[in-house]
């Protein structure tokens, strides 16, 4: 197995993310507050007076969490601002407290035994052997690592303190912002697309290098309720209405071959999150996803049929079914101004990263902001295996993903000069 080594905090992007990283920054879903856990609000202040530190403009801070920040022009051209977000939230799918970062000097492609008992394999992981010969930074196990999106956020402001030092490269005025609750799906709710104030921006939070998606799945929510009768099993018969059963009926109506697990590339799908159900009530709680609206659409309508059909079998008012739009696919929106990912296919072709242009199969920040008026696609920050504990960033991806919010800025810099 490859031997795990002292962090040495070489690098002023390492160090800068590992600082990051320290801070338990994990939203919640069933929060009524914003941003959902008070302790994003802890590494905000933090990520604020960094911001300050570093010499950036109008750092600012609002009550929510959400941080704007502005690197001035040099140049006296008028050309288009622009901007960069990245979250700093990470997933409720895994505890992000006491992140015990590691890293593998120069990754030879064997196991790495995280902690006791508990490996990484290339056999279980095959992405790992992509990155053979580089620096990883790893768990110990037991948590996330946060680079979804903390490595986002170290790319962007590693980005604009190198240019801070580098004023032979010219840009104009380029926005940064940093905002709570992605994971939950808040996080472009109380962007303020008005104060950041660009005309176009990228979020930095796809996985491998090269990723850049302009595609996303429309999304929706439903929420089925079902009425059951409880009554005395040893008296029961033509009395009683299992809401127990009515729910492992329902969802057999739902094709079993469009789950998560039986669909990939454009290809949508219906999930069931979870029940909770007794004999007089189940709850059933669905996400809807698919690529193509008119597909999307015919789901939502699909999902409210099979509530119609459970009522005409079992009575009126015995199923309901709640059917809410979450976001929808940023293309419709980019497709009329190309020229937002032209910049970034020249920009990734000039520091040497071949462009992998994808959809997502889910949502960013993005999606919510190009419908708000900000055409946002999404930018590779360079972490892999997302949400769990064998998530892991290679530092030189990292290294390539600041290279490329640097040459954006560099070429909108020269649009009209």
């Amino acid at each position: 197995m490859h031997q795990l080594y002292e962090i040495a905090l070489e690098m002023d992007i390492t160090e800068r993310f590992l600082n990051y990283v320290k801070f338990d920054t994990q939203s919640a879903e069933d929060s009524q507050t914003v941003p959902s856990t008070s302790k994003q609000l802890v590494f905000a202040e933090y990520l604020k007076k960094e911001l300050e530190r570093e010499g950036l403009d109008d750092v600012e801070m609002d009550d929510k969490g959400y941080i704007y920040a502005t690197l001035k022009a040099n140049i006296k051209e008028d050309v288009p601002t622009i901007g960069f977000i990245s979250h700093y939230d990470t997933s409720p799918d895994c505890s992000g407290d006491g992140i015990k970062p590691q890293i593998v000097r120069h990754y030879d492609g064997s196991d790495i035994l995280l902690s006791e008992g508990i490996v990484s394999s290339p056999k279980k992981f095959p992405e790992l052997l992509q990155h053979v010969g580089e620096d990883l930074i790893v768990t110990d196990g037991t948590t996330l690592l946060g680079a979804d999106d903390k490595a986002g956020i170290a790319e962007i402001v590693q980005a604009m303190v190198w240019l801070q030092e580098h004023k032979e490269v010219k840009h104009g005025k380029i926005r940064v912002a940093f905002n709570p609750d992605e994971e939950i799906g808040m996080g472009a709710h109380h962007f303020n697309v008005e104060k950041f104030g660009c005309e176009w921006a990228y979020t930095m939070d796809g996985g491998e290098v090269g990723e850049l998606e302009f595609e996303n799945f429309n999304a929706a929510s439903a929420k089925i309720t079902i009425k059951g009768v409880s009554v005395h099993p040893g008296y029961a018969k033509g009395k009683m209405v299992n809401a127990n059963a009515l729910a492992a009926e329902f969802a057999k109506m739902l094709p079993e071959d469009e789950t998560p697990e039986t669909t990939e590339g454009y290809q949508g799908f219906y999930h069931l999150l979870g029940i909770t159900s007794n004999i007089e009530q189940a709850k059933l709680s669905y996400i809807i996803r698919d690529h193509d609206r008119d597909k999307f659409e015919d789901r939502k309508r699909f999902v409210q049929r099979c509530a119609e059909q459970m009522n005409e079998k079992y009575g009126e008012g015995t199923v309901q079914a709640v059917v809410s739009d979450q976001y929808y696919n940023m293309k419709e929106k980019i497709d009329p101004q190309m020229h937002v990912i032209d910049v970034v296919l020249k920009a990734m072709q000039e520091v040497g990263v071949a462009p992998k242009v994808r959809p997502i199969r889910g949502g960013t920040d993005g999606a919510q902001l190009s419908f708000k008026g900000l055409p946002c696609p999404n930018i590779f920050a360079g972490g892999i295996n997302f949400h769990g504990p064998f998530e892991f960033v290679p530092i030189q991806s990292m290294e390539k993903a600041m290279q490329v919010v640097i040459k954006i800025c560099q070429l909108v810099g020269s649009y009209n000069a």
